[in-house]
């Protein structure tokens, strides 16, 4: 397994990190994702160890708090050998201190984490989203403090915009405040914004960046086809909504390009797309799911082995929109495009 540093920082990362989203799944999001136990949790981590994949991703929403638990669980005895990223900042209760990023509730979060998932440290921490009631030196002074106690190793956020990103990273050098290492974001074939703005930002600002959902929200395993509706055991049943939007025109003529390339590879629809963004800019570490054994060995296929120029050319082609505003006059005129060329 390749490893790569974290954006700018020491911290060096697995091409593939695993998402925990499915450790003891419940409610309509989770449990449709899941519902791995401590006993198939530890069998998954030590394959995920053996394919040399160390970062295990998760959160204090999922599942309540269950995917720390059944995580740290698993992780008995292997502590020291992996990397463990969580997040907070989304609600977790109805009461005004459950939700947010201020000192007090990022304190009592990473706390509580710790407690679930039975460690004294966490080595990504991540702010799940934006707090625009908390003023950003509020919220990196806590930060300050927990890395400083040595609760936290590194800082990353996650779902924010440019400017909040931009906001942080300047305070932070203000105030010598711990800089972000790490911006966990959306990017997949199906969903390429993360380019226009982020990714620029990620290189310029030292970012690395921890993608989830490379499989476009499950449409991307080769199990979704034009003229076909999702096979009834598809999650997509359930969580769709939950998910970023989706142009099915779009969505098709994706995974026409992915079969195409299938066929010349002999790759699966899904290592195939998710080698192509081992291949991106600023993609620091991608994070695969799995229900189980087959899915998480099939996902492990997506290393080893690159896409011709050729292949990338019409996958690039076959998921490119439009750019949005301010942006599409660098794609299409050339006079904004040779003072900006292209990353990609």
């Amino acid at each position: 397994m390749e490893h790569r540093r974290l954006g700018a920082s020491g911290l060096l990362v697995p091409a593939l990190s695993f998402g925990t989203g499915t450790f003891g799944g419940s409610g309509p999001l989770f449990g449709a994702w899941g519902t791995t136990d401590v006993q198939e949790a530890r069998r998954l981590v030590g394959i995920c160890l053996d394919a040399g994949i160390t970062m295990f991703d998760t959160a204090d929403v999922y599942s309540a708090g269950a995917s720390e638990e059944v995580l740290g669980a698993a992780l008995k005895g292997r502590r020291d050998e992996v990397i463990v990223s969580t997040k907070a900042g989304l609600p977790t209760g109805d009461g005004p201190g459950d939700a947010g990023t201020s000192r007090a509730r990022l304190i009592t979060a990473v706390e509580d984490a710790l407690r679930r998932l039975g460690t004294d440290y966490i080595d990504l921490f991540q702010l799940h989203a934006f707090d625009a009631g908390t003023p950003v030196e509020e919220v990196l002074s806590a930060l300050d403090t927990l890395v400083r106690a040595g609760k936290v190793r590194y800082t990353g956020v996650s779902n924010f915009s440019g400017w909040q990103v931009m906001k942080s990273l300047a305070t932070a050098e203000r105030y010598g405040f711990p800089r972000y290492a790490a911006h966990q974001v959306y990017y997949s074939l199906l969903g390429r914004d993360y380019e226009w703005e982020l990714m620029p930002l990620a290189r310029d600002q030292g970012l690395g960046a921890v993608v989830w959902s490379p499989l476009g929200w499950g449409r991307l395993t080769g199990r979704i086809r034009r003229g076909t509706p999702p096979p009834p055991d598809s999650r997509l049943h359930r969580t769709a909504d939950f998910g970023p939007p989706v142009d099915d025109e779009h969505l098709y003529g994706i995974v026409d390009a992915l079969d195409e390339t299938a066929r010349e590879t002999g790759r699966t629809v899904a290592q195939i797309a998710l080698n192509w963004l081992l291949a991106r800019p600023t993609v620091s570490s991608v994070i695969i799911g799995a229900r189980d054994e087959r899915q998480l060995r099939q996902n492990l296929g997506a290393v080893g082995w690159t896409l011709t120029p050729e292949q990338t050319a019409r996958l690039d082609a076959a998921s490119h929109r439009p750019a949005p505003y301010p942006y599409f006059p660098y794609e299409r005129q050339e006079g904004f495009a040779r003072l900006n060329p292209p990353m990609v």
